[in-house]
């Protein structure tokens, strides 16, 4: 990324690669810097005389003399979710052990995943180069599960431990570089599923860093350069294509290019394609992005409390997502797929060039919007958009955005909302969802509600009232897509972006990875 207002360019960090090894080894024997055991509420059970029943905490506590237990006692440590405890050991071969809890049960890759980020967050702490991770009681599960919890594990480690310091005047860089993940099995299908958890989870870093950059380094020119870089990485799959504002004018995508108008920042229109290096392909997909790398809400500014205005760079949130997606898949290669990744990128400012209330604009389907809100313009994109992933010829197509409160309203911070008139495909991206972790709901596609959406002059208007605003805004995006294209619209608003930290989630990236995969050979 090239200097920008204000003259701010991101450090390049290069964050020390972590190495995963399986190992089958008895825990006395490990050495390092952080032995981490994650316990269940029943795990921590004891017996009579205060003594641990799980064999494996059972030799811990007497390797220790009784200590582990005695200080868990101490602590009220019960193995509850989200809480930990940690023991300094300067006489044993671990220099710490650690109790990570999981709550009453574990059964699920979210929580194999927070297992991941409260171990990295504890070698933060105490600045360790290694560390081991072992379950209290791993007898009960099945080869694959074992399979994807390693895998969980993993990827919270290295979400874990990445930190994005890229804008600050000190960089700071993470010192773990080591992790053994004990007692789930050894082997070429586990190494696999451990490489596939490390580049899932640096595409989600970069899918993180995208929507962290702020819209004076992130520009549309920038988001098109970070493209075609994916793609120039990944060349023996992947080819860019990215389209001018004169060659989206031939193509006729007003509406795109309406809300552009009023930048300078000129909008590059993004179209990248995975095309597998060798046999047949037996489906094609889209995976289209909202991209909107600043959105000041246009003539009907962003103004009050709540109208995240400063924020509001993270409004190509759905992008990042499908380049991450991109990014992933470029290094995982999977076969009998094609997928167009697709992204529609500009700004939404305020000039005398630019789209007023009121206007009328003409989609590249011929379909005329009356544009009674300037600040419902990433619909407007999305519609030009997804008449361009139809004509690429796929059978199915996912779009994911940042757009609008209302689903935020409904579903809160942390769950994405799924609208689409396909049970099948939502069946696929729900079972996809269940490994990556992520949350998603169903909403409903009620089609009685459109009669809000008809204006008297066009054939539409881009936003209807407060009630049901996710709603609409889903049935407006359905009026550009093919019939017989099996489609789904996903508002990612609420858990783009974790409120609390002030960053990015990469959210929807693990999730499309595990999508496109079940529908590869």
């Amino acid at each position: 990324m090239a200097h920008s207002l204000g003259l701010t360019q991101p450090a390049n960090i290069q964050h020390p690669k972590i190495s995963f090894a399986a190992k089958e080894i008895d825990v006395a024997e490990w050495k390092g810097d952080i032995l981490a055991v994650g316990v269940t509420e029943k795990d921590m059970s004891k017996d009579e005389n205060s003594k641990f029943q799980n064999s494996i905490l059972k030799k811990l506590d007497g390797l220790l003399g009784g200590m582990l237990a005695e200080a868990s006692s101490e602590e009220d440590f019960t193995g509850k979710a989200g809480k930990s405890m940690v023991l300094r050991l300067p006489s044993c071969g671990s220099k710490r052990v650690g109790l990570i809890g999981l709550g009453k049960t574990a059964s699920y890759p979210a929580s194999f995943q927070r297992l991941g980020e409260a171990v990295a967050a504890a070698s933060k702490t105490a600045q360790a180069n290694s560390v081991a991770i072992i379950l209290a009681s791993s007898e009960d599960l099945s080869n694959e599960s074992k399979l994807s919890t390693a895998s969980a594990i993993a990827s919270g480690t290295v979400l874990g431990i990445y930190e994005d310091s890229r804008y600050k005047s000190e960089p700071r860089k993470p010192k773990l570089n080591s992790v053994d993940i004990i007692g789930l099995g050894t082997g070429p299908e586990l190494e696999k599923k451990l490489k596939y958890a490390e580049n899932v989870s640096s595409a989600i870093i970069f899918g993180r860093e995208l929507v962290n950059s702020p819209a004076n380094v992130l520009t549309p020119a920038a988001l098109a350069a970070e493209a075609s870089n994916i793609a120039s990485l990944y060349s023996d799959v992947l080819s860019a294509n990215i389209l001018s504002a004169e060659q989206c004018k031939e193509l006729k995508m007003g509406s795109y290019l309406g809300v552009a108008a009023a930048s300078a920042n000129p909008p590059h229109f993004i179209h990248l394609c995975y095309k597998p290096s060798s046999g047949p392909i037996k489906t094609k997909l889209a995976l289209v992005g909202k991209g909107l790398t600043f959105d000041s809400g246009g003539y009907n500014i962003k103004t009050g409390a709540g109208c995240s205005i400063d924020i509001m760079k993270t409004d190509m949130g759905g992008s990042a997502a499908v380049l991450g997606a991109a990014k992933a898949l470029g290094q995982i290669k999977p076969p009998g797929v094609e997928v167009h990744f697709i992204v529609a990128s500009c700004e939404n400012m305020i000039s005398g060039t630019g789209m007023r209330p009121g206007d009328i604009i003409t989609a590249s389907n011929g379909k005329t919007i009356e544009v009674n809100n300037t600040d419902a313009e990433g619909r407007l994109t999305l519609a030009d958009a997804l008449v361009y992933a139809c004509n690429q010829g796929v059978d199915k197509i996912v779009d994911l955005a940042t757009l609008t409160g209302a689903c935020i309203v409904a579903l809160g911070p942390s769950i994405a909302g799924v609208f689409t008139p396909s049970d099948d495909l939502a069946k696929e991206v729900f079972e996809a969802s269940e490994v990556s972790g992520e949350k998603f709901w169903r909403m409903p596609l009620e089609e009685s509600y459109w009669e809000s959406m008809k204006s008297g002059v066009a054939d539409m208007v881009n936003t209807g009232g407060r009630q049901g605003g996710a709603i609409t805004a889903a049935l407006f995006l359905k009026q550009f897509v093919d019939e017989k294209v099996q489609w789904m619209h996903i508002d990612l608003a609420g858990p783009v972006w974790n409120d609390k930290k002030r960053v990015a989630t990469g959210f929807g990236i693990a999730t499309l990875v595990e999508w496109v995969l079940k529908n590869s050979s």
